[in-house]
């Protein structure tokens, strides 16, 4: 008999690579950030690149071994993000950069956060198939996220960034597909 767990944990490694395949291509993400309580707002632009990443394939093999993972468990699939960001509002680039990401089971392994480049995992559920939502906790502060299709050209993406169950940062993004990648 196959345990209720393993069942959800197949469930969510189907809707995770459904969700990372649906991702992949190139988007424009406009973004804007709420600063809390005082309400300062940064808008962002980003070009953005997803690449779905294979089962055994070398950045998910890296990815295991920085979260030290033993060698048994396998990364079930994932993505690569490279991201270019341009500050709209002072007119200069923001950042770039790259981050990969890996799952197995409900958890969602990274290479770098938000806030930091150090390795950090996040709990990961589907309210249903086309929206994704993730918790993600280090240094002391809680990250919310939900990343939601809109038929097949459009996401959106909220951010909450808390700290102490203070909300201390909202960020709305709407992204823009540019290009599909074939995977």
């Amino acid at each position: 008999m196959t345990s209720p767990l393993r069942l959800t944990q197949t469930a969510n490694e189907a809707e995770i690579t459904e969700f990372f395949r649906k991702s992949a291509g190139e988007w424009r993400s406009e973004r804007r950030y709420y600063t809390l309580p005082e309400g300062e707002t940064k808008e962002i632009v980003s070009l953005i690149t997803i690449r779905f990443l294979e089962k055994g394939c070398a950045q998910l093999q890296k990815l295991a071994q920085l979260h030290n993972l033993p060698n048994t468990a396998t990364l079930i699939c994932g993505a690569e993000v490279l991201w270019n960001s341009t500050d709209i509002l002072k007119n200069r680039q923001d950042s770039q950069g790259s981050t990969l990401f890996g799952a197995l089971g409900n958890i969602l392994y990274r290479d770098r956060g938000f806030a930091t480049s150090k390795p950090i995992t996040a709990e990961y559920y589907f309210p249903n198939a086309e929206t994704l939502c993730l918790r993600t906790e280090y240094k002391g502060s809680v990250f919310e996220e939900e990343l939601k299709f809109i038929g097949n050209k459009y996401r959106t993406r909220q951010t909450i960034i808390s700290r102490a169950g203070e909300q201390l940062m909202i960020g709305q993004y709407l992204e823009k597909r540019i290009e599909n990648l074939d995977v």
